[in-house]
């Protein structure tokens, strides 16, 4: 049995005992059930006596015994014991424990799957580096984070667009095509501009895909260098993040914006709303009217728009093709933009609590030796996505920076997470999968196979051990869809830690294949089922984080 089975089966006892007169209360649609940190309090405990004491005019212990009575009676509960002011205390009869490994196996993939998140339609906006270089180790976070973060709403049920927003336009456009100039004519980059080999390397592409051009007019060349030069700076971020698992669904261009006209529109129905406008010659939204510091400009005196105009036009883009809320995750020195983006939301009509969401992450350091590594062969004194990937790889780059909290800063220590020992996180994680791998390769050559789930006699687990094991797999699907609500992948990760210790555990305390001329058992079976789903869980927790399982290390 399930943590949400289990949850079914307490609400069914309330919906009982309120059936037989013995309580007056309103059956709850959700109850809290939790692993007790002490495993002699019970597999399980529950609240629930404690939020229906003051609905119920009754005391919290009173309750408990009341749903208690219920729950003593259900076939797969082998004992109710109440503690502290109200409690229930819930030990799982062994073979509803132990069927818990043969559900993870029998869902495979779909083992966390949940609907908690059903109905929810996301636009997921994350990374959006400017192309005007390549992606950084900040950005590259937002890449772990975020593609992690858009698995795990997907597993809770929601319908996700992952989405790249394009700054293709303005003033940091202007000044990577004359750095772009400047170093096919041997000149220079300006003092605004853009360093680092990358931009001679664009350069000389451009001049390869176009001969002559520096024969041209040089506002013709900048131009030329302009368009061209951000396509193939965007073909490049594609590739790096490709290469590091990250796909989008969308690529949105800012410049688009322009053209269409979605700025001016913008505008207007700010304007219809009253919230717009008028002052030393240029145009304002009334921000302060939502909470911002200041009002903020819209269209400069000189008529050109800002980008919190371009800001207001793509909000309302998305939110036009039927987005639920939008989700934006942002680097720290970004921090600063969230009241004015609340604010635009509350001026175009909507409610920021229910339509927007905007996640603010932490700065990464890069250590080699403890000392920072901040040179980079490409960017001069920027560290990149393809630097980290070259330095520790995917799966553990992906694993360091979507293992912490978004809040918090981090160091990766190039040293720890290149260890094939125990102490690098990704390592001590998929090298629990290999050793189940390779327990059931062993268990095949031996004949062994798991057989079909009704012939398993679960009820054998017994050990504490292989107890701990599987209240540790029964969480997993609590830990996927709280994770997915707190919007914390960091979370994962670090269950997969501790599931991984729980296995080395069991696997050190419990025999599972026979030596010698020893016959299998029942038991060795069961113990196989245990090892299966135990990889199940591991598998789909790395799938989240986009890590992969190896069978061999």
């Amino acid at each position: 049995m399930t943590p949400e089975q289990l949850r079914d089966v307490v609400r069914t006892a309330v919906a009982a005992a309120v059936d037989r007169g013995a309580l007056s209360v309103e059956v709850p649609g959700e109850v809290v059930v939790e692993r007790p940190k002490n495993p002699e309090h019970g597999d399980y405990a529950t609240n629930v006596a404690l939020r229906l004491a003051k609905p119920a005019g009754l005391p919290p212990r009173e309750v408990a015994e009341r749903i208690a009575e219920e729950l003593r009676a259900h076939p797969g509960i082998a004992s109710v014991d109440i503690a502290g002011p109200g409690f229930l205390n819930i030990t799982l009869a062994q073979g509803a424990l132990g069927r818990i490994a043969v559900q993870a196996v029998t869902a495979g993939e779909g083992y966390g799957h949940t609907a908690v998140l059903a109905g929810q339609k996301l636009n997921l906006e994350f990374v959006s580096a400017n192309p005007t270089g390549p992606v950084h180790i900040g950005g590259t976070r937002w890449a772990a984070v975020g593609d992690a973060l858009a698995r795990l709403l997907e597993t809770s049920g929601a319908e996700v667009t992952r989405e790249y927003y394009l700054n293709d336009a303005g003033a940091q456009i202007d000044r990577f095509a004359r750095s772009l100039l400047a170093v096919a004519h041997g000149r220079e980059v300006p003092a605004d501009g853009y360093a680092g080999s990358y931009i001679g390397e664009i350069a000389a592409q451009v001049l390869a895909a176009e001969p002559g051009l520096l024969d041209r007019p040089e506002d013709e060349q900048l131009q030329v260098f302009r368009k061209r030069g951000v396509e193939l700076m965007v073909a490049e971020i594609r590739s790096s993040l490709a290469a590091f698992g990250v796909h989008f669904d969308v690529f949105f261009s800012e410049t688009t914006l322009h053209q269409s006209g979605a700025l001016e529109k913008a505008v207007a129905r700010l304007r219809e709303q009253g919230h717009v406008y008028e002052a030393d010659g240029a145009v304002w939204l009334r921000t302060t009217d939502f909470g911002d510091d200041k009002d903020r400009v819209l269209v400069k005196a000189d008529g050109e728009p800002t980008y919190f105009a371009a800001d207001c036009a793509y909000y309302l883009d998305k939110r036009a093709r039927g987005f639920d809320r939008v989700v934006i995750m942002l680097g720290a020195d970004h921090s600063g933009y969230v009241g004015r983006y609340k604010a635009l939301v509350a001026a175009a009509g909507d409610d920021p609590d229910e339509h927007l969401e905007i996640l603010i992450g932490q700065l990464v350091n890069l250590l080699r030796n403890g000392e920072p590594v901040r040179m980079s062969k490409r960017a001069g004194t920027v560290v990149l996505l393809d630097d980290l990937v070259e330095a520790i790889g995917v799966d553990a780059a992906r694993y360091a920076l979507a293992r912490a909290s978004v809040d918090q800063q981090i160091d990766i220590d190039i040293d720890l997470w290149t260890r094939r020992t125990n102490d690098n996180p990704v390592f001590y994680v998929q090298y629990a999968h290999a050793r189940i791998s390779s327990v059931l390769r062993n268990a095949a050559d031996l004949g062994l196979a798991l057989g079909e789930a009704a012939d398993v006699d679960a009820s054998l687990l017994t050990h504490e051990r292989e107890n701990d094991l599987l209240r540790a797999i029964g969480e997993f699907p609590r830990v996927i869809s709280s994770a997915a609500e707190l919007r914390a992948p960091h979370r994962v990760a670090r269950y997969l830690e501790e599931l991984a210790g729980t296995y080395h555990r069991f696997y050190d305390a419990c025999r599972v294949l026979p030596r010698g001329d020893e016959e299998a058992t029942p038991l060795t079976t069961a113990r196989l089922w245990l090892c299966a789903a135990t990889a199940v869980v591991l598998r789909n927790g790395l799938g989240v984080l986009g890590v992969s399982a190896p069978e061999r290390m």
